[in-house]
């Protein structure tokens, strides 16, 4: 950014932009939440529960949220991979692809989803569209009912891209992560020890 373009950022950045903008953010995710399916989240942590490992897969800024939500699943004792990474192996029947995609059409995302189906693994979703080609190789598939990130004109969020969609993801996972963890036994304390110690 060149640095006439700065100053004039820095000083339309008032803290009155930042007051208005953090409202907007914290109301649209607010909104959104509430309008998603609980039992379709559910039915997501009801596959995460069943044996076998658990894959995550995703483009982006939704592939961010599904690592993170990777970690989390990994500080519960679970086995997680991040397709694409050197190490993971593959995907066979019995284990779980957990993929997201607003459009549902992201084509590396969609693939991997074709992948984990013929090799006779369980698929969950998120996506905005359920009729989408990931929808339709789901057997779980959570609605967000947020704008695509093309969608620049839409009346649903104010928000650039697809960032609401990104914002309510990371959400409905944590929120996934936190009522596996309400029925299990181990204390954060046993779950601490898994966390990285190369950092």
């Amino acid at each position: 950014m060149n640095p006439t373009a700065n100053a004039t950022l820095t000083a339309h950045s008032t803290a009155d932009d930042i007051a208005r903008n953090l409202s907007l953010v914290n109301e649209e995710i607010a909104g959104t939440a509430a309008k998603i399916d609980e039992q379709q989240v559910a039915d997501v942590a009801r596959h995460l529960n069943q044996p076998g490992r658990v894959f995550v897969a995703g483009a982006g800024r939704s592939g961010l949220v599904l690592r993170m939500a990777a970690m989390r699943l990994m500080h519960l004792g679970m086995t997680v991979h991040v397709a694409g990474d050197t190490t993971t192996p593959a995907i066979s029947s019995g284990d779980l692809l957990l993929v997201a995609s607003g459009s549902g059409t992201t084509s590396g995302v969609v693939k991997a989803a074709e992948t984990a189906a013929k090799a006779g693994a369980r698929i969950a979703a998120f996506t905005t569209n359920p009729d989408s080609p990931l929808g339709g190789l789901a057997d779980a598939v959570v609605t967000i009912p947020a704008a695509q990130k093309t969608d620049h004109g839409s009346s649903v969020s104010r928000q650039y891209a697809g960032s609401l969609f990104e914002q309510v993801l990371f959400l409905a996972t944590e929120a996934i992560f936190q009522s596996l963890w309400d029925n299990d036994p181990q204390p954060a304390e046993e779950l601490w020890l898994r966390h990285a110690n190369l950092e």
